[in-house]
């Protein structure tokens, strides 16, 4: 079976789907519905009509709902009680028969944590997997369930993944921002393995690896790759920023295809290798740009698999109208091995 490539595609992207991205994805994440007063929102989703147009492109072309996102909060209310669980669950399959989808993603940031000023609770690591199986119950067997993690053992500390990848088809780990907004130091956000000196010990392999310890079988992970790019400014020139301390936080940075009009040696920054992560990064100076490229895209696809995973999603289609991306996502996949 081929690995699966999914892109998340947010309410603005979605015009901009093409023949060619509908031929290479075999799902589309659509972003985002969110929870109100205990229900599913769909409001944000106001070019949600493209879908038919998408699928008409390719027929075979999965569309999923992902629900949540950074900031999104409502989740821990209303997973709280069996009847908030049932009566979400229920207003997701209408949204999911009305407009003829195939499956809801929870995108939840995160449970048990208010990092992103949500509402949390202990008991969300519980809730979270009963919410799951409400979705579950409700869409049926042959509708997908799918998640959306974080990559850090934070996640896995406060959920129940074994019981959860039993739920879900797939769980989406979120192999980006494993440096965000919340570290000074400034190194790979989305590299494939851990940098000798790299202090935060973050990487994809990583991730996996946790995630399979934790329960989630490895022919039910989906690795992630990031479209668009962090950046740290007021490094010293040591060791090209690399692994340095920074006047700011991991900013979030330009898409890929504005990295290679602007900044991709040119302007001052010199694209630079990290072979031990498998990763690209720019500095100038005194400031540094992680990314993913087409390079780094093509040995994630090599891992997943030699890894025997089930394939490879990205955040977020609009950030790379170059097409570059995902056109090696797609070269590399659908090579025979």
């Amino acid at each position: 079976m081929d690995e699966l490539i999914l892109g998340y595609v947010t309410n603005r992207a979605l015009e901009g789907v093409t023949q060619e991205d509908a031929n290479r994805l075999t799902h589309i994440n659509l972003a985002f519905g969110k929870v109100k007063d205990g229900l599913l929102d769909m409001r944000e989703l106001t070019n949600i009509g493209e879908v038919a147009r998408i699928r008409a492109l390719n027929p075979k072309l999965k569309f999923v709902l992902s629900v949540g996102g950074w900031g999104a909060g409502g989740f821990s209310i209303m997973s709280r009680t069996a009847a908030g669980r049932e009566a979400f669950a229920a207003s997701c399959l209408r949204e999911v028969e009305k407009y003829a989808l195939d499956g809801i993603d929870i995108d939840w940031e995160y449970p048990c944590d208010n990092s992103a000023e949500i509402d949390c609770d202990p008991s969300d690591k519980q809730n979270f997997t009963y919410l799951l199986r409400a979705l579950r119950d409700a869409l049926g067997e042959k509708r997908i369930v799918s998640i959306a993690a974080g990559a850090g053992n934070y996640f896995i500390e406060d959920t129940e993944m074994d019981k959860v990848a039993a739920i879900c088809d797939y769980v989406q780990i979120m192999t980006y921002d494993i440096r965000s907004g919340f570290q000074r130091e400034a190194g790979h956000h989305t590299g494939l393995f851990t940098s000798p000196g790299d202090r935060l010990n973050g990487s994809v392999k990583a991730s996996v690896d946790a995630f399979h310890a934790a329960g989630v079988p490895r022919e039910k992970i989906v690795i992630g790759a990031a479209f668009y790019s962090r950046r740290w400014d007021g490094l010293p020139d040591v060791n090209h920023g690399l692994f340095q301390q920074a006047q700011t936080m991991g900013q979030y940075g330009p898409g890929y295809a504005r990295l290679a009009e602007e900044f991709i040696n040119k302007n001052g920054f010199t694209r630079y290798w990290d072979d031990d992560a498998k990763a690209p990064y720019l500095f100038n100076g005194s400031s540094l740009i992680s990314y993913d490229d087409p390079e780094s895209i093509r040995l994630k696809c090599g891992y997943l698999r030699a890894e025997g995973l089930l394939g490879i999603m990205y955040w977020e289609h609009g950030s790379d109208p170059s097409r570059q991306l995902l056109g090696a996502m797609w070269e590399a996949l659908r090579t025979p091995a």
